[in-house]
């Protein structure tokens, strides 16, 4: 993350940093940030992430990154909001996901239309043609009754 708050800044970006007041004992935070805020938690952290983007890019990571992704998807399914989200896929890095994204659908436990939430991108400029081009889909309804 610091390499792209780097890269962000020397372009002219701003970048605004969120880190709850107990990881600062644990994590380098960056002191060259534009902002940073501090927080109690992580979940504040993450709503408050949330409440600042436009749309979101996860990059490849860890289970921080697998458990932000799965809940601002789940915010997009539940009709919480409506702001993209895209896979930055360097070197194949998301396949696994999008396989088992893929045979969730395929067995029934995904809707097509939630799948379609999250978008994949092979470059930083795919990345960001997808968040300013998606339109999520919303589903007025999450289950229906089976027909007999």
């Amino acid at each position: 993350m610091g390499a792209l708050a780097d890269a962000a800044l020397a372009a002219g970006g701003t970048v605004t940093g969120v880190i709850p007041t107990g990881l600062f004992d644990k994590e380098v935070v960056h002191t060259g940030l534009t902002e940073l805020r501090e927080v109690g938690t992580m979940h504040e952290r993450k709503q408050l992430m949330y409440d600042l983007a436009d749309g979101f890019i996860a990059l490849p990571g860890g289970l921080g990154t697998l458990e932000e992704l799965a809940e601002v998807t789940t915010w997009s399914q539940l009709g919480l909001h409506a702001k993209p989200v895209v896979l930055l896929d360097v070197d194949g890095f998301w396949d696994p996901l999008t396989a088992q994204l893929d045979r969730m659908v395929m067995v029934g436990l995904l809707k097509p239309s939630n799948r379609a939430l999250i978008l994949r991108a092979a470059s930083p400029e795919d990345a960001i043609l997808a968040l300013t081009t998606a339109s999520p889909p919303r589903e007025e309804k999450w289950i229906t009754p089976r027909e007999r």
